[in-house]
């Protein structure tokens, strides 16, 4: 027999394929495939005339092998993104297919780019300051890069109903809010479920931003509120390219957490994207019993300690005495009980020594850690076991959820 030459490109361009596929599960393949690759012949077709000073692309490991070289966006579109005098309406308009745009942010190429800056009273500075103040994203900026993203960010008043971005849509900002309420829905299979909520906090939008996917959720206002938005330009040039530096510093790390053992490598790298780190230093309270559980913490190096109000012990002034109950050393995880169970926390956390901890918010950890949520169900009931081991029946000592 004589051997088969698989033709040059073919391999990746059907991985490209291969990975859509099962990342949007189109109920007709065929349709699917007319339509993916009639927009990849597209794609080629435009890049096909560079502009004066070709820029440089990079495989994305997100988007899919076989849309390299793909460059949806004219240099028009170009321009009325990175024109500081385009009208302020036009950052709310849905953008052109962006999702074979390749970024590599390991290039060191001279940032020549015009800032996008939204001129700001004192007053909206202040409001917007206060609201990214918890932002993790923002966390590893230094104050030249936060100075630039706080100057580029702009306030969208949104009304009740208002889709704020849509399933299936190409990622145009990013989201800071201010205030307001709003739903996570999640269509699949043609049904609508609710996946969660954001209550006057937090932020969404930026895996789109970082992957060049298309949006994961339909975000929905359920009040009347206010968002800071970000561009993807600005988002891209300045986080995007400060989170390839973080994966540097916490790729090895992230993949020793045994926790994480059972998620893709796509999937671990997502992580490192959303994490933020928090020092603490020795009898610092990382988290206190009675809080709403807001966030999700690796240990990254020290010791922390567990410890729960007793309600049969006292202290000299009657209140309830603090029980140690568990010790966390590095690569281990806390504070995930009252995120899986929707408790309040039900045990403080505590700083033994000098520790740094990853830190991941609800938002994320509900989006990102959905495949570990058996083995986190497990190890709640081993918990459960080992206080059992320890208090014998007196289960009313504590509730679950750390």
């Amino acid at each position: 027999m004589s051997h088969i030459r698989i033709p040059p490109g073919l391999t990746e361009l059907l991985q490209g394929y291969t990975v859509q596929v099962l990342r949007q599960r189109p109920p007709d393949l065929i349709d699917f495939a007319v339509d993916y690759f009639t927009r990849l012949r597209e794609a080629r077709a435009l890049a096909s005339s560079p502009p004066a000073t070709p820029p440089s692309f990079s495989q994305d490991p997100e988007l899919g092998p076989g849309l390299e070289d793909a460059k949806l966006e004219s240099e028009t579109d170009e321009d009325e993104d990175e024109d500081l005098d385009v009208p302020v309406p036009s950052r709310y308009d849905r953008r052109v297919s962006v999702c074979a745009e390749a970024y590599n942010p390991d290039e060191e190429e001279e940032d020549t780019d015009p800032r996008v800056i939204h001129p700001k009273t004192d007053e909206q500075r202040c409001r917007l300051q206060e609201a990214c103040k918890d932002i993790l994203l923002f966390k590893n900026l230094d104050q030249e890069q936060l100075s630039q993203v706080l100057d580029a960010m702009f306030e969208r008043a949104v009304k009740v109903d208002e889709h704020v971005i849509d399933q299936g849509d190409d990622g145009d900002n990013f989201y800071v809010i201010e205030r307001g309420t709003y739903d996570i829905l999640v269509t699949k299979d043609n049904q609508t479920r609710s996946v969660g909520q954001y209550d006057n906090r937090g932020s969404f939008g930026e895996l789109a931003l970082m992957y060049n996917t298309p949006r994961a959720a339909t975000i929905i206002a359920t009040s009347e509120g206010s968002l800071w938005g970000l561009d993807r330009v600005t988002f891209r040039r300045i986080i995007v390219k400060n989170n390839a530096k973080k994966r540097k510093m916490f790729e090895s790390f992230i993949e020793s957490v045994p926790l994480l053992k059972s998620l893709e490598v796509s999937e671990r790298m997502k992580i490192v994207d959303v994490i933020g780190e928090k020092n603490y230093k020795d009898g610092d309270r990382i988290i206190t019993q009675g809080e709403k559980a807001d966030s999700f913490y690796i240990i990254e190096s020290g010791e922390v300690k567990i410890l729960i109000r007793s309600k049969t012990k006292t202290n000299k002034d009657g209140a309830n005495q603090e029980v140690e109950i568990a010790r966390c050393h590095k690569g281990q995880y806390f504070g995930e009980l009252a995120l899986v169970t929707n408790k309040p926390r039900a045990a403080s956390a505590y700083a033994v020594g000098d520790v740094k901890c990853l830190v991941m918010d609800v938002q994320a950890f509900e989006r990102l850690l959905g495949p570990c949520m058996d083995i986190m169900k497990r190890n709640i009931s081993h918990y459960q076991d080992q206080l059992v081991k320890l208090f014998g029946s007196s289960m009313d000592l504590m509730e679950p959820g750390l």
